[in-house]
Formats: C-alpha cells, structure tokens, sequence
C-alpha cells in the first residue's frame, strides 16, 4: 500500500475569489449534499487546504450598532417590529461606544469589525453616522465591515470612501420560497444592493440561514445562488436558526447536526476560495460539530458573548477549543 503523501499547507493569504468558474445548477449541489458524508467532508476538506492554511480561522467580531425595530418582516427575526419577542428599539450608538467594543475585539484576535443595524435601508443622515463609526474603526487598523439593509444609489460609494471593506447582505434561503420567509421585500432587491456594493468595489458577505423547515434541495437552492454571484462572494456566512420565541419560527423542527456540516462542506466545495463562516446558531453547537465544521472548510468564526441580540460563545471558550484543535487566529491581511 503506498504511503500517503503529506499536503502541503497554504499561507495565510487566501486567493481572491475569481469570477464564477461554472454555473452550479441546484441538482448539481443536490448531488454534493447527497454524497455519503464522510466522502463529502473529505473532499471539502482536500479543497479546503488547496486555497487556505486548515490551521488558521479568521475572527470577526459583530456589534448591533442600532437593534430593534426593524420595519421587514422576516420570520426567523427577533429585531422585526412584527414580532414580540421582548426585544426593545434602542437608538444608534456613539461613535466613542463602537470604538471601544472594536478595541476589545482587536485584543481577543478578532481581524475584522462587523457593524449591523436593524433598519430596512439607511437613510442619507444614517450613512454619515455610520460613516464616521467607520473610519474610527479603521484607523485601528482593523477590517471593517457593514450590514446596514438595501441601499440607494451612492450610498454604497459612501461607505467606500469612509474605509469599509466588506458589505454583508444575506440572500437567507433558496430564491424560490424567499417569500414564504420574508414578506416585505423580494430576491430581486437583495441582489440589487448586493450589484451596488459590487459595482463600488466593495467585498462581499453573503450567506444564509439553515434550519427553516426547508428541505435539502432548498438548501442545495440556497448554495447554488450564492456560488452563481459573480464574483463569488469574498465571505459566506452560514448561519443555523435560532429559534426566537415570538417569531413564526420559533417551533421550526431542529435541523440535525449532519445536515448543517453537509452544507459547510458543500460552501466549500462550490466557494472554495471564499472565507465559510459559523455564524449564528454555534452557541449551543458541540465542540466535535465545531470541530467537523472546520475540518469540512469553515476557516471564520464570530468571536465575542453576542451576535446582534442572540447568544454567542464566550471568548474563554473559543480560546479553549482553538487550543485544543490547534488552530490559530488568521493575521490580518
């Protein structure tokens, strides 16, 4: 039996994702998520360490810089104004609020600062506040990032010119049963602002949420879209519902833990020079699930206590687990 050959190991430096190599239709995905899993998270894990170093995550850190709300109506939402979920409105933070979370961040290994607020799109005067909280973040010498909803026209040029790296705007679940999930907008306008941040010649983060009743074909829906953008999005979130009481789908059946690291490993295998994020829902995922995670490509984790409103990790135990999978926090590029 010949010996195998050890792999060689890539910097930390990840290749810019390169525009759409193949259209990836959803029966093709199908078949990735219908592999037997471990041959699946092997050969997401051989493409894994063709494009990164396997030992290294990338630390993000999210902080609600404006929570609840929010005029949409997406069912998975607790900031939505549709739902009582015991969530109160609270109003934008100071910029000197922000950048002492962002210090904070930077000295737990956290390489990029993520700012959200609950709004259906800013408004002009919205963009200059957020704009300064911006720079102040930068001048830390920290990435930045923004998801602040659907932008108009040069507000995306703004927020380029304040510093921001990285635009995230989720496109949630498979294109064609978006509207049984949110209610207020459509596909077409997430993909408009999605064009706009491109076309400013920002990054874009774009993933979704696993766990919505949907089946796995839909979530094989929700991967295809998200390899089709043009370019690929630089990050993918992937996020598992948390079950908010007062939403509509606070009694979604739990989504087996198989299932979610199939689509990791699917995320890799389609985006694989794009960053895969464990987003929400990893607060209550074992370490072993976390483990098999990264094993099938995820290399971005959100560190910090919350994640906008929900329950994340404490930063103890984050350190702990990298510890014991050996894994280091990726420098900034």
């Amino acid at each position: 039996m010949s010996k195998l050959k050890p792999v060689a190991l890539r910097r930390s430096s990840p290749p810019t994702p390169h525009p759409v190599a193949q259209y990836w239709r959803k029966c093709q995905v199908k078949e990735l998520f219908d592999l037997p899993f471990l041959e699946l998270v092997y050969r997401a894990a051989a493409v894994h360490r063709e494009h990164f170093d396997p030992q290294q995550i990338q630390l993000s850190a999210l902080l609600s810089v404006k929570t609840g709300g929010c005029p949409e109506d997406c069912e998975y939402c607790p900031q939505s104004a549709h739902y009582d979920t015991g969530i109160t409105q609270s109003a934008v933070l100071t910029v000197e609020e922000v950048v002492a979370k962002a210090k904070i961040a930077q000295s737990r290994g956290a390489s990029r600062f993520c700012m959200g607020a609950a709004w259906r799109g800013p408004k002009p005067q919205d963009v200059e506040t957020v704009s300064e909280m911006i720079a102040a973040v930068k001048a830390l010498g920290l990435e930045t990032c923004g998801t602040f909803g659907m932008l108009e026209d040069g507000m995306a040029e703004d927020l380029k010119q304040a510093g921001l790296d990285y635009y995230n705007h989720n496109i949630d679940t498979d294109p064609e049963r978006y509207n049984d999930i949110i209610h207020t907008r459509r596909h077409e306008d997430r993909m408009d602002t999605l064009g706009k941040v491109r076309r400013a010649g920002l990054k874009i983060c774009c993933g979704g949420i696993v766990g919505m009743n949907e089946s796995r074909e839909q979530r094989a829906g929700l991967i295809a879209a998200l390899a089709n953008l043009h370019p690929q999005p630089e990050s993918v979130p992937i996020n598992r519902l948390i079950k908010t009481p007062g939403t509509p789908l606070a009694d979604a059946e739990d989504l087996d833990w198989t299932e979610f690291v199939r689509t990791v490993a699917v995320a890799r295998i389609t985006m694989p020079a794009s960053y895969v994020r464990l987003s929400a829902g990893r607060a209550d995922m074992p370490e072993s699930v976390q483990a098999m995670c990264f094993l099938a490509g995820a290399n971005s984790v959100f560190c910090g206590d919350t994640l906008l409103t929900a329950q994340n990790p404490d930063t103890d135990s984050d350190t702990q687990l990298m510890a014991k999978l050996d894994l280091q926090p990726m420098p900034p590029r």
